[in-house]
């Protein structure tokens, strides 16, 4: 489904003559009905054949294993394959309640996706954490090639004598491979049973659930009595030398070896069916558990892709000509499938919640939960209903198909939209758009909203700025600058670039020093610009990510017509958040435009020549800080870093929590606007770590960073250290401040 269409209904039925295709649940349940009759025939064919390994150097299977068990062994794996089908075929009917999104594998997207799955596959985002990384590594490549050791001795065991290869070197390579991935496994089984009931990290120690206790201990059973089967199986043998290769085996059939025949054949009979429940107990709590991960977060990873930018919230219809009759999302049927899919991939790893400042400074959210309670109201309403994504209290309820069952607007508010979350996932869950998916419907439908918003609205409404202040002021910033102001209804725009200014670098005081900068930087390199001044309006940013669509859409309207009418192609922004607005989200509304931040520019001046900064010194140590808008949202992260080192005498540090992982200053997602009344200020949190780089000079590249710092740094009594744009920096430097 096309992103223009994403809030439309699928329809129930099928065109005239169109064959329905099978949904995702009965496909589910076709290949655990194949898994199920393969099994069943393996178990048959050897029987028929009577093709047996005939080397010295090899090993019988299913030997001391009488018919009867065998039978009952390849029934019962038969059953437990098709019981996996159906319980995940229930969990997949879930999913598909929700709306289409377009995910579809295409020649563009096709190699992409293939990346993004062998990322899931091998473990590379888990790898993020080295200490969560390389103990799932040790237990999920460990139990992968135990499971490789014995699809390949089944495989042996069903092929023509002449054609079999578990014999000789081939057996004894064969037997070392498996137990050292035996040790392997049960090696980081070891630490995470040590990490979750003795480190304990606070991420995971919250979320411990008596599942994951099972789930290890199924898992210990699994490595405990295959070793101890093959303990016993080479003692019964009589420890032929070649069996030296299995190691483990070898050495634990030594502590057996005086053993009676009969007593070693009834251990490895009672062994061997131990063996086989953990495995059947293991098949069983695969879809039941959180276990499931281990297919459904490679599947989310391949489904990565989309249609939209990094930084753009779903489209919605034209709120003036739709007639749907709900906005955003209040029920399980209100996401998209993909959305309710990311509940059934999370791993509950926590890491979410690790980088949330809102979680950080005491506020009600945790991203994490958000995907649970998610799960939970979608599992609880689900016919017929199926297990939550991880254990819940028992004394949590769901009574209806509502989202805010479980999820309180508290939560939602608390956002910052800054994207960490969505970032940090080791297997791409898309927890942002679900909170603004849920903001849409508190706003466009409850108007249930912070009451410091209502005036935001207003404003923007009534007056095209967040400030409410007057249009006619907007260009008084340019002072003596001689910066062009052009109308639109003027003619096309007879300069290159428009450099659009935003609220908060027209009518914020602090801010105008830094639109006063760039201009000052665009003249110096030559650069052919102009403004629009009092036609101008407000992006629409925080009326959107606060969940008023519909202001957005009549500022956005309004910007776009001004802009063609102007002819525009090449747009300037100070600010990251109007640059992911008209860069990233107002081609939705068919606005489409070369922009590019000040900080991306700048870079390229100095590169060129353009802007020289021959001369130009700044003995200070600075810090950088980076906004979540020009960074996670859209992966700029080096150009201000480098605008600020190619000044001479710049020391530069980075903050602990800096790039992908760097801190919010608190004011995205319109909470610039809101009172923050719960817990600990985020940009009191943001400013004491930069104080303690012992910078003098904050630089940051967003109005809204600047305001929150600055506060921030004032609040701590710091008033010798500065915080500035980066234009402002060089600026500085060069000795070209004007007053």
């Amino acid at each position: 489904m096309h992103a223009a269409d994403e809030h439309a209904r699928p329809a129930p039925e099928s065109s005239a003559g169109r064959r329905l295709l099978p949904r995702p649940h009965q496909l589910v349940l076709l290949v655990g009905a194949l898994a199920a009759a393969g099994t069943l025939a393996s178990g048959i064919l050897p029987e028929l054949t009577g093709w047996e390994e005939t080397s010295p150097i090899s090993r019988k299977v299913f030997g001391n294993v009488p018919t009867p068990l065998k039978v009952a062994f390849y029934a019962a794996a038969a059953a437990g394959l098709f019981l996996v089908a159906w319980l995940s075929s229930l969990r997949l009917r879930n999913v598909e309640r929700g709306r289409p999104d377009d995910r579809r594998t295409t020649r563009a997207n096709a190699r992409r996706r293939m990346e993004d799955f062998r990322r899931g596959v091998w473990m590379r985002t888990l790898l993020r954490d080295p200490a969560a990384g390389v103990m799932h590594s040790l237990i999920y490549f460990g139990f992968l090639v135990l499971f490789a050791a014995t699809v390949l001795l089944e495989i042996d065991h069903q092929i023509p004598d002449g054609w079999k290869f578990l014999h000789g070197r081939t057996y004894q390579g064969y037997s070392f491979v498996a137990d050292l991935a035996g040790i392997v496994f049960l090696a980081g089984l070891t630490w995470a049973f040590l990490r979750r009931y003795g480190v304990r990290p606070y991420r995971i120690r919250i979320k411990t659930k008596p599942e994951h206790l099972v789930i290890l201990v199924v898992f210990f059973a699994i490595g405990i009595t295959g070793f101890l089967v093959e303990g016993a199986r080479i003692a019964l043998a009589g420890r032929p030398a070649f069996e030296r290769w299995s190691f483990v085996g070898w050495g634990l059939s030594g502590l057996v070896e005086g053993w009676g025949a009969g007593t070693l054949r009834d251990t490895h009979r009672w062994l061997w069916g131990a063996h086989v429940v953990s495995f059947l107990a293991f098949l069983v709590i695969l879809p039941t558990t959180m276990l499931r991960h281990m297919f459904t977060s490679p599947m989310n990873m391949y489904w990565r892709d989309r249609p939209r930018p990094k930084g753009a919230m779903s489209p919605m219809p034209n709120l003036m000509e739709t007639e749907l009759e709900t906005f955003g999302a209040s029920t399980v049927e209100d996401f998209t499938w993909k959305q309710l899919f990311d509940t059934e991939a999370c791993t509950i790893c926590g890491r979410c919640t690790s980088v949330c400042p809102a979680h950080a400074t005491g506020k009600p959210l945790d991203p994490r939960e958000i995907v649970l309670k998610t799960g939970e109201v979608m599992t609880a309403t689900g016919t017929p209903r199926v297990s939550p994504p991880v254990g819940v209290d028992r004394e949590i309820t769901v009574s209806a198909d509502s989202l805010f069952e479980r999820i309180t607007p508290e939560e939602l508010w608390a956002c910052t939209s800054c994207k960490a979350c969505d970032e940090i996932c080791p297997v791409n869950i898309e927890i942002l758009d679900k909170i603004l998916d849920m903001r849409r419907y508190l706003v466009l439908m409850e108007s249930n909203f912070p009451s410091s918003l209502g005036n935001v609205y207003r404003s923007m409404e009534n007056s095209g700025n967040v400030y409410g202040l007057n249009q006619g002021d907007r260009a008084d910033w340019v002072g003596d600058l001689g910066v062009r102001v052009v109308e639109p209804g003027s003619g096309p725009l007879d300069a290159e670039y428009l450099y659009w200014v935003g609220c908060a670098g027209s009518f914020d005081d602090r801010n105008k020093k830094a639109s006063r900068a760039i201009a000052q930087l665009l003249a110096r390199a030559g650069l052919d610009f102009a403004i629009l001044g009092p036609s101008e309006l407000c992006t629409g940013d925080s009326a959107r990510r606060s969940g008023n669509e519909y202001i957005f859409q009549m500022l956005a309207a309004q910007n776009i017509e001004a802009l063609d009418g102007l002819g525009v192609r090449k747009i300037i922004t100070q600010c990251p958040h109007c640059f992911n607005t008209l860069r990233n989200e107002y081609p939705q509304l068919g606005g489409r435009y070369e922009v590019v931040h000040h900080s991306q520019l700048l870079m390229e001046l100095i590169a060129d020549g353009r802007l020289s900064l021959a001369g130009a010194t700044l003995a200070e140590r600075v810090t950088y800080h980076d906004s979540c808008y020009l960074g996670r949202h859209n992966d700029v992260y080096l150009a201000p870093r480098k605008v600020v080192g190619s000044l001479a005498g710049i020391d530069l540090v980075e903050m602990p929590r800096n790039g992908t992982r760097g801190m919010c200053c608190g004011a995205g997602g319109a909470r610039m606007w809101m009172e923050e009344t719960v817990g600990k200020k985020v940009n009191v949190e943001r400013a004491q770590e930069a104080l303690r780089t012992g910078a003098t000079r904050i630089a940051v590249a967003c109005p809204f960073c600047w305001v929150m710092l600055d506060d921030g740094v004032k609040g701590e009594g710091r008033d010798d250290v500065v915080v500035q744009d980066i234009a402002e920096l060089l600026v500085e430097a060069l000795g070209t401040s004007r007053p």
